[in-house]
């Protein structure tokens, strides 16, 4: 079922709150993963936690509840504002999670995306041991320091 022109207030109180919905399901259905076997897969992997605990795909998701969720280098903090069990377009989900993210974790996953690249001159060859270590010594911690602010329990 496709509902179009839907506010997210009207979509809320469609699905009654003791119905009972799979966190997998819901992190699929508020465009956190593309699909939901991604979304089981990471609830599997242990990367969707509650209070610094991992939860199973089956965990019953409750309105008000605190998720950390990672997703590659990404880390996100979510609170659940209402139940959602079908997919729907990205304006109308905004209504059903609030992302509770630090400035500094989302600032954090930006910058590794400003590492220093270096780059050789054309020709000159496969690095030496020598300049193999002198490379290593421009990017000693770089990715370190980093990532280092964004790990949460």
């Amino acid at each position: 079922m496709r509902l179009i022109g839907a506010t997210a207030s009207k979509v809320l109180k469609k699905m009654p709150e003791k119905e009972k919905l799979r966190i997998d399901k819901y992190l699929w259905a508020i465009r956190i993963f593309k699909t939901r076997s991604l979304a089981t897969e990471a609830c599997k992997a242990g990367r969707v936690k509650l209070d610094g605990q991992n939860i199973k795909p089956a965990h019953e998701v409750k309105v008000g509840e605190v998720y950390l969720v990672s997703k590659g280098p990404e880390r996100k903090i979510i609170r659940v504002l209402g139940l959602l069990e079908n997919r729907m377009d990205a304006k109308s989900v905004a209504g059903f999670y609030a992302d509770e993210t630090p400035v500094e974790m989302t600032s954090t996953f930006k910058s590794m995306f400003n590492a220093p690249v270096l780059k050789r001159d054309r020709g000159t060859g496969r690095p030496t041991k020598r300049d193999r270590r002198e490379i290593d010594d421009l990017q000693d911690g770089f990715f370190d320091r980093a990532d280092g602010n964004a790990d949460l329990k």
